[in-house]
């Protein structure tokens, strides 16, 4: 593939507008371009997340999460076009099921904490609930397919779980919200 960026620094944007992928241009606070700046973000956060330790097959699936991140980036920066499969979120599934099914049944709400990785690993859940409200919001304004919207969903989701994962490397746990009324309920 040949260099498809030859200049950075175009200054046409200056007067608050972007180009998306089919030559429109578009207010840099339309509905389209909230959502990809939103992608974009989460693809980032995920990119700090892989700076930390963490086992081979979770880095593995959070890099493959990049390369889809970036497919539905450029679905969202060229109107009715479609790169994000419905393989990929099926792909979300499998691995929601393989390592949710590791970890302990779940008694109490947990805090987005623990050590690092985890705790990115929560950065990266509560980013990609924003960029599928953006999608959703994006949606109800324009025809948009129903994969992105799922597929951002399920990652939010798996991220959750491999925060929990995470938590779990070297003998760790969640951190558990400590609920007043639970414990008021369990003291009587």
């Amino acid at each position: 593939m040949g260099n498809r960026l030859t200049q950075i620094a175009t200054r046409t944007g200056d007067a608050g507008t972007t180009g998306l992928g089919d030559n429109t241009r578009v207010s840099k606070d339309s509905l389209r371009v909230h959502a990809m700046g939103d992608v974009d973000e989460l693809n980032s956060h995920i990119g700090v997340l892989l700076c930390e330790d963490m086992p081979d097959g979770v880095r593995q699936l959070l890099v493959e999460i990049q390369h889809q991140l970036f497919n539905l980036g450029g679905e969202l920066s060229i109107p009715g076009f479609e790169l994000l499969k419905p393989e990929a979120v099926l792909a979300l599934d499998e691995a929601l099921a393989t390592h949710n099914e590791a970890l302990p049944r779940l008694q109490e709400f947990i805090l987005p904490a623990g050590n690092r990785a985890a705790s990115q690993a929560h950065v990266c859940r509560t980013v990609a609930r924003r960029a599928e409200r953006a999608v959703v919001a994006l949606g109800h304004a324009e025809t948009l397919k129903e994969t992105p919207r799922q597929y951002l969903n399920r990652l939010s989701d798996l991220m959750f779980v491999l925060a929990r994962v995470l938590n779990r490397m070297n003998g760790g746990d969640d951190v558990y919200w400590k609920s007043e009324r639970l414990a008021k309920a369990d003291a009587s």
